[in-house]
């Protein structure tokens, strides 16, 4: 249903939005507005404002904001309308009549929600006095208290809902539309029949649909769910996800497990925030559910073959949905493991750190093109950075493409390009004298010292490689924003060069290289032009910059160390600080 703005702003206007938030934060009084430390992120001081005269709440420190219904949907997990239904009813403000037909409509759907309610009572009870069934649940691990919570059941063979129900007065045209019987060749049948039965609900809590697993070794398909009605299509609605969302939302993840008993294991040990796709891959709706409570869900595959491609398929899956701040992260299991049987087996530890070493999508991405494969002539390696280049073009928002094409460079070059160490010097016979190295017979001189010293200007060659490389392709700058950002420059006049191609790359400039001389000239760079401009290698400049940049960046974090040594071996110039200081002098100048 649609609502229109004056309904909505009397809703917002009637409702006193720091009492609703006051629920569920501490907030202090402070002028016009009230403070409190925001739910969406860890604070110690207070940056979370509410204010009754904008009818509004904003965290300074996250960014997080919104309205009354914004409110409850981002802590409670609602729908928009959900959450104008809620607010409306709180606040006293009578939702608009729908039409005699929308009426009718809604009454039937009410009585077939009573008529699937009376078949979850109904296996229910069934459970309770079928050994085979019970049986089965224990060797899985499941007591009573587990299967009550569920509300778990049984379907028996034969008929036997179908002559329950009739007995409530429930015609078969409400059983076959619920989705409970069919009617075939034999005339009217059991959907379920031997087999153990897992209610399935919408995100009121209200069970629209079963999955049933059957007890029989023969039993083809082993599961199956309620077919297609008018309030259930499996790929829109999640296993456990009306009672997962508020634990979802206070630790801030959610969990997606493959199966139903995966999911009630999980819930078991302590994970409350587990769901599960309903027999299917996870479809877009089912994402779109999940990013609705977590922003970051975690995906929690068996660590077979096929929960393997299970996970490739939500990692393409979710490509063209990502949006800033919301993703997918992937724990995978040991081979032969599931999270029910991993639980049974390890405890509750072992799976806590599996889900804490969840992989982000980027890297399983690059996981699911690399794994096992041969990349040893220039044709593979080229065709691996084809496919990856194909995976970013999926991508949507152009910012995370971004990002993305960046990650997966450095992750190219980190694998092919970066130069190799040099191999350390081996001493042996050289015809048939033997080499060793040479050892200091006395202290070192002075000259020998001033020359050591010297060496240090390793670091500012790399600097000065850096400068005449963005000088020849300031695009670099563009493709590799953040490489450069995290990069130190010790030389002043190189740290302004990086500054000015990074505020052209960010303010959208193409950074061709004529218009980027002029804007340095005119900035007061043009001696920096004259000291760096020139010839660079043709054949990889990228590979070069990422190259250098890693370097550099190794130069810097080694400098504190290196700075020790020189201090110890100007104070006290002996074999052993000489060799210190001559060692990691050494590397920066490999570097």
């Amino acid at each position: 249903m649609r609502y229109g703005p004056n309904l909505l702003d009397e809703i917002l206007r009637r409702t006193d939005i720091v009492q609703l938030v006051g629920r569920k934060v501490k907030l202090a009084r402070r002028g016009q507005a009230f403070w409190g430390c925001c739910p969406f992120h860890k604070e110690k001081s207070p940056s979370f404002k509410v204010e009754n005269a904008r009818r509004t709440y904003k965290c300074f420190g996250c960014g997080k904001g919104g309205d009354a219904f914004k409110w409850l949907m981002e802590t409670e997990g609602l729908s928009f309308p959900e959450s104008v239904e809620r607010l409306a009813g709180e606040a006293g403000v009578e939702l608009p009549k729908w039409s005699p037909e929308d009426e009718a409509r809604e009454e039937k759907k009410k009585s077939l929600y009573e008529v699937i309610e009376a078949a979850a009572a109904f296996y229910e009870s069934q459970l309770r006095t079928n050994r085979e069934a019970q049986a089965y649940l224990q060797s899985r691990g499941l007591d009573a208290g587990a299967a009550a919570r569920f509300r778990l059941g049984f379907a028996p063979r034969g008929n036997a809902l179908i002559e329950h129900l009739k007995t409530k007065n429930i015609t078969t045209d409400d059983m076959i539309e619920a989705g409970l019987a069919r009617s075939g060749d034999q005339g009217l049948r059991d959907f379920f029949y031997d087999r153990v039965m897992f209610p399935i609900t919408d995100l009121r809590g209200r069970v629209v649909a079963f999955g049933g697993r059957g007890l029989s070794p023969d039993a083809k398909p082993k599961y199956i769910n309620t077919g297609e009605t008018d309030f259930f299509a499996k790929g829109r609605l999640l296993y456990n996800l009306a009672e997962a969302r508020k634990a979802a939302i206070k630790a801030g993840t959610i969990i997606v497990a493959e199966g139903y008993m995966d999911v009630i294991a999980l819930v078991g040990a302590g994970f409350e925030h587990a769901v599960a796709p309903l027999g299917t891959a996870l479809t877009e709706d089912q994402l779109q559910l999940l990013w609705r409570v977590a922003p970051e869900p975690i995906m929690a595959f068996d660590g077979d073959d096929a929960g393997l491609k299970a996970a490739h398929r939500a990692a393409r899956l979710a490509l063209p949905a990502l949006k800033p701040g919301h993703s997918l992260r992937f724990a995978f299991l040991p081979a032969g493991e599931d999270p029910d049987s991993l639980l049974r087996g390890q405890g509750t530890s072992a799976m806590r750190r599996i889900l804490d070493a969840a992989e982000p999508l980027a890297r399983v991405l690059w996981r699911a093109e690399t794994e096992g494969r041969d990349f040893s002539t220039p044709e593979r390696r080229a065709g691996l950075e084809r496919a990856l280049s194909d995976i970013v073009s999926l991508i949507a928002d152009g910012k995370i493409a971004d990002y993305y094409r960046r990650e997966f460079d450095q992750l190219v070059f980190d694998a092919f390009k970066r130069r190799k160490p040099a191999a350390p010097r081996q001493y042996g016979r050289v015809g048939s004298r033997e080499r060793r190295p040479a050892t200091l017979a006395e202290p070192v001189s002075a000259a020998v010292k001033t020359s050591l010293l010297a060496r240090g200007g390793a670091r500012k060659l790399k600097e000065a490689e850096l400068a005449r490389l963005l000088l020849a392709a300031p695009s670099l700058a563009l493709d590799h924003g953040e490489t450069l950002a995290a990069l130190s420059f010790s030389e002043p006049s190189l740290d302004r060069l990086r500054q000015e191609l990074l505020n052209l790359a960010a303010s959208g400039h193409r950074l061709e290289k004529d218009g980027v001389r002029n804007h340095l000239e005119r900035s007061g760079l043009g001696g920096v032009l004259e000291r760096y401009s020139g010839e660079v290698p043709d054949e990889d400049v990228e590979g070069c910059f990422l190259g250098a940049a890693t370097q550099l960046r190794e130069m810097t974090e080694r400098a504190p160390e290196r700075s020790k040594a020189m201090e110890r071996f100007k104070s006290d110039p002996n074999e052993q600080t000489w060799a210190d200081a001559s060692r990691l002098l050494a590397r920066g100048s490999k570097d």
